[in-house]
């Protein structure tokens, strides 16, 4: 996905999960939440917040100079995007999965998945060795709980379509070397793993490919987290009962609040992927939210293909982008709010308790969607102050905020048998 403009990414896929672009609006805060929205600032300094999709590396690699550095900093505080060093400094954000997100048209392509996958784990990598005080790679969860201590904020990585292993199992044990510790089966399209969800046509697999179910052993033997986030719902079945360990949805919410909407999860597979000990990380894109954001985003997809057959234009001009926008404007977007966010982290809690949910942003990926009280890194006290107002405590938050997902990456580490 992700095209050069963030919100027309959003709308050609319909919230597939990753545009780019920032429309920041603060939520009110009320005067008499100031202690506990103190105590949730303080609560987001001391608890280890790991985010598992941020899509910096992409946003990054769309605006590079013409030596093919980036032109933004984000050691320093950024105009646009959702995250730079500052923000998350001030949110409490210790751990993002940096994801490395490869376009379903590479699939076509051989060898490129591969080697934009390659390039962005060196532009991470460079960027953290340019700021060492700021940042620093995370291979594994002690790696990470480390970095913290010493004050920095850690890039984990997280490959967001497996169609980066190309055709070849030795890709596997590549991109463990490299640093990977989950693999996004696949993304928008079939490819030669998985059907995705978003292919509403006939499945290519009805599920994983047989080369899939062999990727995902490589994956356990190696010691990779697999990510069903994307996946159809015969293949997130598959690939639970192949995993001999437990398997993340690195950033999907609930169907139960969008009926329909294929790329978030059921109810039913929120309790598979619960029983192998997984965790589900709640999206915060408004699409995946609220039934009225999903909506809209289809509707307005609608409209924008419309314009595009009537005019005969290129879906992502400068035309199809002025239309949109004009759009918007006289139809705003019925954003959900930080309180959305906690219903998804309540509704999972309440189907398979605490231990199987977990913070999956989708940050610079799901563009001027976010909802109002999270539209940045800075921004997740908000969400912790919502948590504390219904009743958890600061234990099960820290659960929520990194425990899970730390607890299934040591068990896939501990697992592992090829390095």
């Amino acid at each position: 996905m992700r095209p050069t403009t963030a919100l027309l990414s959003l709308i050609l896929l319909a919230t597939t999960s990753c545009t780019h672009g920032s429309n920041r609006q603060e939520a009110p805060v009320s005067p008499a939440v100031t202690d506990l929205a103190e105590r949730s600032r303080a609560l987001a300094k001391r608890v280890i917040i790991a985010d598992g999709h941020v899509d910096v590396p992409y946003r990054l690699v769309e605006k590079l100079g013409p030596e093919g550095e980036p032109t933004e900093d984000i050691s320093k505080r950024t105009a646009g995007g959702d995250f730079d060093y500052p923000r998350a400094v001030e949110g409490g954000l210790d751990v993002p999965f940096m994801s490395i997100y490869i376009p379903a048209d590479l699939q076509t392509k051989p060898g490129a998945s591969k080697a934009l996958a390659d390039s962005l784990i060196d532009m991470m990598e460079k960027i953290a060795r340019k700021s060492p005080e700021k940042f620093a790679m995370a291979h594994s969860v002690e790696e990470a709980r480390r970095n913290t201590q010493d004050g920095k904020v850690s890039f984990a990585l997280g490959i967001e379509n497996g169609s980066a292993i190309e055709d070849s199992l030795e890709n596997v044990k590549h991109f463990h070397k490299r640093g990977v510790r989950y693999i996004t089966l696949t993304h928008s399209k079939d490819n030669q793993i998985s059907d995705a969800s978003f292919n509403t046509g006939k499945r290519t697999w009805n599920g994983l490919s047989p080369f899939g179910r062999q990727v995902v052993a490589e994956m356990n033997r190696v010691g990779i987290m697999v990510d069903v986030s994307h996946l159809s719902d015969d293949a997130i079945r598959q690939a639970v009962e192949v995993s001999q360990v437990p398997v993340i949805a690195s950033h999907s919410s609930c169907r139960y609040f969008t009926p329909g909407f294929e790329r978030n999860i059921s109810d039913e597979l929120i309790r598979v992927v619960a029983a192998k000990g997984g965790v589900v990380m709640i999206n915060f894109g408004s699409g995946f939210l609220s039934q009225a954001a999903n909506t809209y985003e289809l509707e307005l997809r609608k409209v924008m293909m419309a314009f595009v057959q009537e005019r005969g234009v290129a879906r992502d001009g400068a035309e199809v982008q002025a239309f949109v926008e004009s759009y918007m404007r006289e139809h705003p977007v019925p954003f959900a709010r930080v309180e959305d966010v906690a219903d998804h982290i309540d509704h999972v809690v309440k189907l398979v308790g605490i231990d199987h949910v977990g913070l999956g942003s989708d940050f610079d990926g799901v563009g001027p969607s976010l909802p109002i009280g999270l539209k940045d890194v800075s921004q997740y006290p908000n969400l912790f102050r919502v948590l504390l107002e219904r009743g958890y405590s600061e234990a099960d938050i820290e659960k929520v905020a990194s425990g899970n997902v730390f607890r299934v990456w040591q068990r896939v580490e501990s697992h592992a048998t090829g390095r």
